[in-house]
């Protein structure tokens, strides 16, 4: 004996296209982020992936670790030639921290 059943096909609401173009705003204004201090949030950002502290990293580039926390706040640049040396700490592309 079968049983006989109906299958009921769901029909998806149709995705309206909106007819205004999409608003995009660039990352670092919509996070809010001052020009110049991308280097330092990638700086700490790093660290934290890697589970270094500051106090660790300055005795590792032979800088004061107020100099990080100042670099990762955005009150200093982080220059090419630190940035060359973080990314080989890092292990990454010196232009990162730039």
């Amino acid at each position: 004996m079968s049983v006989h059943t109906r299958t009921h096909h769901i029909k998806h609401p149709v995705r309206h296209v909106q007819e205004e173009e999409e608003k995009w705003i660039p990352w670092r204004e919509a996070m809010e982020i001052e020009p110049g201090t991308e280097g330092g949030i990638v700086l700490r950002g790093s660290r934290y992936k890697e589970g270094i502290t500051q106090k660790a990293l300055a005795e590792m580039l032979g800088i004061h670790p107020h100099h990080i926390s100042e670099i990762e706040h955005g009150k200093r640049p982080i220059g090419k030639k630190l940035a060359h040396r973080l990314a080989k700490i890092f292990k990454t592309d010196y232009r990162i921290f730039l």
